[in-house]
């Protein structure tokens, strides 16, 4: 096996890419380990154990079934439910706390530490990083993507890797970078293989991305992917059904107009949709300049 101390680091880095695009995020040991001669070595240490215990045994005509444990010794239902794994926080519980915790931030600088802080979310706990907004607050325009990637999780920062670089040229395509706009996700924590989120972990964090919303105070809204715009239209239909038409958000008491349109990873993966996506940032670029966000 060839050591990393052996490899350039131009050899490094690219064997490092090359576990990353295979899927591996983590690594569990720092050395190789047989798992199959400890499986031997365990099952050797039984054996004495287990001839022992049979040599100790009566014979059969001496055998005596031991008693049954009567109702009062058997451990209650409830003592049973405890004694396995549990969730830290109730989901009902778990909304409120997160509902107390965005209202009571003043500031997007408080909600990001607050948010950091909340330990109610299971997808926290799988998460390597927690994806805030980040960007110009003062712009104006928020584009909100659905859910961390991988490459976002590992950054640390939304829209990364090969999507994250075809949105940079999505935005310069109407006059806009990553640094003129304000940029979130609807999730902050990445689902375990980029899975779907429950509904259960999509009430605990509304409160996170609504309170982001209103905290900014944007004139428009560009929604990125099917789940971003289902979450905010409260509809069920594909992003096809739902992308370049105009609707509005209500967020606390603040009304703002929003139109969904395809996330760069669905271009990726079908490129012919860009033609969709280029009439949505079109009709996203007339907004902006009929509100003055954006220099003719």
């Amino acid at each position: 096996m060839i050591s990393a101390n052996d490899l350039s680091p131009a050899e490094l880095a690219a064997l490092l890419h090359f576990h990353a695009d295979a899927g591996v995020e983590w690594l569990l040991e720092e050395e190789a380990i047989d798992r199959f001669a400890e499986f031997e070595a365990m099952k050797a240490a039984r054996r004495p154990a287990a001839t022992q215990a049979q040599q100790q045994q009566p014979p059969a005509g001496e055998r005596q079934t031991p008693p049954r444990p009567n109702a009062a010794a058997r451990p209650a239902p409830a003592e049973r439910a405890a004694s396995g794994p549990q969730p830290a926080i109730p989901d009902g519980e778990a909304v409120q706390q997160a509902r107390f915790v965005a209202e009571t931030a003043r500031s997007l600088a408080e909600l990001k530490t607050a948010i950091e802080a909340f330990n109610g979310c299971n997808l926290k706990h799988s998460a390597r990083s927690t994806i805030f907004a980040s960007g110009d607050v003062e712009s104006g325009i928020m584009v909100i993507g659905s859910a961390p990637s991988a490459e976002d999780d590992r950054e640390g920062a939304p829209f990364s890797g090969k999507s994250g670089q075809l949105f940079d040229k999505m935005l310069a395509a109407i006059g806009l970078t990553r640094s003129t706009v304000l940029l979130t996700q609807v999730i902050p924590w990445r689902p375990p293989g980029n899975r779907a989120p429950s509904a259960a972990e999509m009430d605990i964090c509304r409160p996170f991305i609504e309170r982001q919303i209103a905290l900014a105070e944007p004139k428009a809204i560009l929604l990125l992917g099917n789940f971003s715009a289902r979450f905010f239209f409260g509809e069920n239909d594909t992003i096809h059904g739902l992308r370049g038409r105009w609707k509005e958000i209500a967020v606390a008491d603040c009304v703002i107009p929003a139109i969904a349109s395809l996330h760069p990873q669905d271009l990726l993966t079908a490129p012919v949709n860009k033609r969709l996506a280029w009439n949505d940032l079109l009709a996203f670029q007339a907004k902006l300049k009929s509100l003055s966000l954006l220099r003719n």
